[in-house]
């Protein structure tokens, strides 16, 4: 699996989710075997690239693999300029949104509202691959099915896209008007994969590692990637990657693997976003990993009225110290495919 001239450990990727994946979380998804991680998506509002945010979503320090910068915008060369300052900053592949379907977004006609109006989508991408092809970074592109059930033009702008210079698509299964709701479809993923001859990701729904191989064998994608489910379970990458190398699935992991790995990344949250902002950011991914446990529910109440990053990470470690006197593994997976956890998001 090659984007451009990266090559990358396995197809087992992690989706872009605001409010998700920073560094801390791509780390961690990496170290658990995501073979590739993109960014929170990064705004190309000229007014918005000096905030604090901003700095926050564009930090690669330490980050292993291939760095990955998603963008969104709707004007053509303020995303040409956006794509150049993720490069400055390290990015190695730059990555365009049109499949993000919230209202704040799309109401500014970015993210997939964008599919509405494909001459701009074009100009976009066309923008974006000139501005990054003197560097050898490539592009790819992020898409939905299309705006809705009666306007279904994946097909078309990813041929558009792949003749512009786009050098992956990822498709993600449902259309703008579906959000989250419903179940996604896949025969708009494969169509893809059939009209164009670059890499195809397929997206949506993917939460368990047999999931994984149904979808890979339903649309002939070179990959899929994983979002809402790995944001209670990390470790989902290496129970794909598992699945599809033996036909078995893996063990879910042990308590204190488990212990070691939320604890090492609270840590690598505070360090990135200080005291008070890393606390509250922290809440969402402390209470997707337990919320399926025994006591689950009680951590989460008693974390949100925490303030304090030592007194959280001491309430964590607690947790799981008594979790592990009452069982060596986790319990066998759940579905983790709800909008809940994202909804969280401060």
């Amino acid at each position: 699996m090659k984007i451009g001239s990266h090559s990358l450990p396995n197809r087992y990727f992690l989706a872009p989710m605001a409010g998700v994946t920073d560094r801390p979380w791509r780390q961690l998804c990496k170290q658990l075997g995501a073979g590739y991680a993109v960014s929170e998506m990064v705004t190309s509002r000229t007014d918005l690239q000096s905030t604090r945010k901003t700095r926050l979503r564009t930090d690669h320090t330490g980050e292993s693999g291939v760095i990955a910068v998603q963008i969104v915008g709707t004007d053509p060369q303020a995303m040409a300029v956006a794509a150049r300052l993720a490069i400055d900053g390290g990015a190695q592949v730059v990555d365009i949104n049109m499949g993000c379907p919230a209202k704040k977004v799309c109401h500014t006609w970015a993210g997939s509202a964008l599919m509405q109006d494909e001459p701009l989508a074009l100009q976009i991408v066309q923008a974006v691959v000139q501005a990054s092809a003197p560097h050898g970074v490539p592009v790819t592109l992020k898409m939905r099915t299309g705006w809705s059930n009666a306007h279904r033009n994946a097909v078309a702008l990813a041929r558009r896209a792949e003749e512009a210079g786009v050098q992956m698509l990822t498709v993600h299964g449902r259309t703008r008007e579906q959000g989250y709701q419903g179940q996604a479809e896949y025969d708009t993923v494969a169509a893809v994969k059939a009209a164009v001859r670059i890499p195809v990701v397929a997206n949506g729904d993917i939460d368990s590692p047999q999931k994984a191989r149904a979808v890979l064998q339903a649309t002939g994608a070179d990959a899929v990637m994983i979002g809402r489910a790995a944001l209670g379970r990390p470790w989902i990458f290496r129970e794909v990657a598992h699945f599809m190398a033996t036909g078995q699935l893996l063990a879910p992991p042990l308590v204190a693997e488990v212990q070691r790995l939320v604890l090492a990344h609270l840590h690598a949250h505070y360090a990135l976003y200080g005291e008070h902002t890393g606390v509250r950011r922290a809440r969402k991914h402390i209470g997707a990993i337990v919320r399926h446990l025994p006591g689950g529910d009680a951590l989460r109440e008693r974390i949100n009225a925490i303030e304090l990053s030592a007194l959280q990470w001491e309430a964590v470690a607690e947790f799981f110290h008594a979790l592990h006197r009452r069982m060596d593994r986790l319990p066998a997976p759940a579905t983790y495919n709800s909008q809940a956890d994202l909804e969280t998001a401060p």
